[in-house]
Protein backbone atom coordinates (compact mmCIF):
# COMPACT_ATOMS: atom_id res chain seq x y z
CA UNK A 1 0.00 0.00 0.00
CA UNK A 2 1.09 3.64 -1.04
CA UNK A 3 1.85 5.99 2.00
CA UNK A 4 -0.58 8.49 2.60
CA UNK A 5 0.05 11.66 0.47
CA UNK A 6 1.23 14.48 3.20
CA UNK A 7 0.48 18.08 2.08
CA UNK A 8 3.94 20.62 2.17
CA UNK A 9 1.40 23.60 1.65
CA UNK A 10 2.43 25.64 5.34
CA UNK A 11 -0.48 27.20 6.96
CA UNK A 12 -1.28 30.51 6.52
CA UNK A 13 -1.24 31.82 10.01
CA UNK A 14 1.14 28.84 11.55
CA UNK A 15 0.70 29.41 15.28
CA UNK A 16 3.84 28.36 16.92
CA UNK A 17 3.54 30.14 20.37
CA UNK A 18 1.88 28.58 23.25
CA UNK A 19 0.45 30.59 26.37
CA UNK A 20 -0.51 28.67 29.87
CA UNK A 21 -2.87 30.20 32.51
CA UNK A 22 -4.03 28.04 36.05
CA UNK A 23 -7.81 28.28 36.61
CA UNK A 24 -9.77 26.78 39.48
CA UNK A 25 -11.92 24.35 38.75
CA UNK A 26 -15.02 26.42 38.74
CA UNK A 27 -13.52 28.79 36.14
CA UNK A 28 -12.75 25.02 34.18
CA UNK A 29 -16.50 23.91 34.21
CA UNK A 30 -17.33 27.62 33.04
CA UNK A 31 -15.14 27.69 30.13
CA UNK A 32 -15.80 24.12 29.26
CA UNK A 33 -19.60 24.58 29.30
CA UNK A 34 -19.32 27.97 27.47
CA UNK A 35 -17.30 26.23 24.91
CA UNK A 36 -19.83 23.83 24.10
CA UNK A 37 -22.17 26.01 23.61
CA UNK A 38 -20.57 27.93 21.10
CA UNK A 39 -19.63 24.30 19.84
CA UNK A 40 -15.72 25.51 19.73
CA UNK A 41 -13.09 23.57 22.07
CA UNK A 42 -12.15 25.29 25.18
CA UNK A 43 -8.72 26.69 23.35
CA UNK A 44 -11.00 28.15 20.75
CA UNK A 45 -13.50 29.66 23.06
CA UNK A 46 -10.71 31.12 24.95
CA UNK A 47 -8.72 32.41 22.44
CA UNK A 48 -11.37 34.27 20.71
CA UNK A 49 -12.58 35.72 23.88
CA UNK A 50 -9.17 36.92 24.85
CA UNK A 51 -8.32 38.47 21.33
CA UNK A 52 -12.05 40.38 21.06
CA UNK A 53 -11.22 41.41 24.81
CA UNK A 54 -7.57 42.76 24.04
CA UNK A 55 -8.86 44.32 20.27
CA UNK A 56 -11.86 45.84 22.87
CA UNK A 57 -8.85 47.14 25.30
CA UNK A 58 -6.69 48.78 22.76
CA UNK A 59 -9.50 50.35 20.25
CA UNK A 60 -9.02 53.50 21.37
CA UNK A 61 -5.18 53.45 21.31
CA UNK A 62 -4.54 53.57 17.83
CA UNK A 63 -2.50 55.39 15.57
CA UNK A 64 -5.11 57.90 13.57
CA UNK A 65 -3.02 59.45 10.73
CA UNK A 66 -4.52 62.41 8.81
CA UNK A 67 -3.23 65.46 6.71
CA UNK A 68 -3.02 68.01 7.66
CA UNK A 69 -6.23 69.67 6.39
CA UNK A 70 -8.20 66.94 8.13
CA UNK A 71 -5.82 66.75 11.08
CA UNK A 72 -6.87 70.45 11.68
CA UNK A 73 -10.81 69.89 11.27
CA UNK A 74 -9.96 67.34 13.75
CA UNK A 75 -8.08 69.60 16.44
CA UNK A 76 -11.38 72.12 15.70
CA UNK A 77 -14.12 70.19 16.38
CA UNK A 78 -11.95 68.78 19.29
CA UNK A 79 -11.99 72.14 20.80
CA UNK A 80 -15.00 73.62 19.93
CA UNK A 81 -17.51 73.72 22.98
CA UNK A 82 -20.23 71.21 23.27
CA UNK A 83 -23.35 72.28 22.00
CA UNK A 84 -26.71 72.28 24.11
CA UNK A 85 -29.13 69.47 23.52
CA UNK A 86 -32.10 70.25 25.25
CA UNK A 87 -34.09 66.97 24.39
CA UNK A 88 -31.26 64.98 25.16
CA UNK A 89 -30.90 66.67 28.91
CA UNK A 90 -34.59 66.60 29.15
CA UNK A 91 -34.68 62.92 28.62
CA UNK A 92 -31.31 62.23 30.44
CA UNK A 93 -33.19 64.05 33.81
CA UNK A 94 -36.41 61.55 33.30
CA UNK A 95 -36.80 58.73 35.34
CA UNK A 96 -36.64 55.46 33.83
CA UNK A 97 -37.60 51.84 35.13
CA UNK A 98 -34.02 51.35 35.55
CA UNK A 99 -34.52 53.90 38.94
CA UNK A 100 -37.68 52.46 39.66
CA UNK A 101 -36.06 49.11 40.30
Amino acid sequence: MAPAARSTARPKNPKSERLAVRISPEQRSLLSAASRAQETTITGFVLTAATRAAEDALADRRRFVLAEPEWAAFLTALDRPPRPLPRLRRLLATPSVLDEA
